[in-house]
């Protein structure tokens, strides 16, 4: 959906790959989901602010899970991710996208 809107996009589908992704890509920002398998978006997103180069690149993660535990949330905050709930539309999306690279501008 964000490449029919004119941005640049990488995929990954996984942590690991995504990690290796955004160290060899430098994103501008970065729409992840909770819940993924092995290492799910809170660790990648511990991971990804211990490299100095990526402690400020833009964050969000979406989730459908409506009912997190209150630590995971306020860690979210502290890491510096917006927090979404599914399901996004396309102008939800588009929005959210706006909302990280205006961080960077």
């Amino acid at each position: 959906m964000l490449r029919l809107e004119g941005y640049q996009v990488r995929t990954a589908v996984s942590a690991e790959t995504g990690l290796q992704e955004a160290k060899t890509s430098a994103p501008d920002a970065i729409i992840l989901d909770l819940r993924m398998p092995l290492v799910d978006g809170l660790g990648f997103l511990r991971r990804l602010r211990e490299r100095d180069e990526q402690r400020t690149t833009p964050v969000a993660i979406v989730t459908g899970d409506y009912f997190l535990d209150d630590s995971i949330s306020a860690e979210l905050r502290e890491l510096g991710a917006e927090l979404r709930f599914k399901p996004l539309w396309l102008e939800d999306l588009v929005g959210l996208a706006r909302n990280l690279l205006r961080v960077i501008h």
